[in-house]
Order: structure tokens, then C-alpha cells, then sequence
């Protein structure tokens, strides 16, 4: 088992015109209380700005929190950018409102587990730390 020598860090944003951002809050505190570092990018940022944002600090994760209905547009906006990055060891996950059948549909283009309101936070926490754990080469 390979030991960390830094804690996990992790990108969190809200991409596009969503103006929603209490989850992404919530989501940001209980990632810093489980001993994370989160990087919070704020409102309304582009694929590009979170990809490049993710590469300046050397980010283990990015969660996007999307409430908007453009999450079929987002994620695998970012996840292209993060292949043309080579950014494959970095897990790309989120939230929201996402139906169910569009989790699987995003989930086969490589995008990590997704969670839906009122998920547990230490789930998230626990599937992050473990996914990590297993993909990243320390």
C-alpha cells in the first residue's frame, strides 16, 4: 500500500449558470472536516476553467455540483478535456439532479460514481478516498 504524503485534494465547482451553490458548500465542508484539502472554484465557471484549475493544483478529484439540467452537456465536456490533459488518474465525479439513466449514460463515458440529494456525506467522502486510493499513483 502506497503512503500519501500530502492529504487528498480536491476540486469542487459549479459550472455554467447554475447560481445554486449550497450543496457544493455542504459537499466542500465535509470533504475539509475527513482531513481533505478543497479547492472551491465558486459560480459559474466554463469546463475549461475547472480542467485548468484541477491541472494548477494538482487536484486527486474534481466533483461538480450541477442542479441546472445541463449535466449531459457538462460532464462529458470536462471529462474530453481531462483525456486531451491526460488527466486519467484524476477521478471526475459530482452531484445534483441527475436522473438516474443519465448517471449510467455518464458513467459509461468515464465519469466516477454520482450522487443524488441527500446522499450521506460520508459516502462521498469514503467512495473518493477509496476510488484514490486504488487509481492514483503516489
Amino acid at each position: 500500500m502506497n503512503e500519501r504524503k500530502r492529504p487528498l485534494r480536491i476540486l469542487i465547482a459549479k459550472v455554467g449558470l447554475d447560481g445554486h451553490d449550497r450543496g457544493a458548500k455542504v459537499i466542500a465542508t465535509a470533504l475539509r472536516d475527513a482531513g481533505m484539502e478543497v479547492i472551491y472554484t465558486g459560480l459559474r465557471q466554463t469546463p475549461e476553467m475547472v480542467v485548468n484549475a484541477a491541472l494548477q493544483e494538482d487536484v486527486d478529484a474534481i466533483g461538480i455540483s450541477i442542479l441546472s439540467g445541463a449535466h449531459m452537456t457538462v460532464f462529458p465536456k470536462v471529462i474530453a478535456l481531462m483525456k486531451e490533459k491526460d488527466m486519467n488518474d484524476v477521478l471526475l465525479t459530482g452531484g445534483g439532479i441527475i436522473p438516474e439513466d443519465d448517471m449510467k449514460q455518464l458513467n459509461a463515458m468515464g465519469v466516477g460514481q454520482l450522487f443524488a440529494p441527500g446522499t450521506r456525506t460520508h459516502q462521498i467522502v469514503a467512495y473518493i478516498k477509496g476510488w484514490v486510493e486504488e487509481h492514483r499513483s503516489f
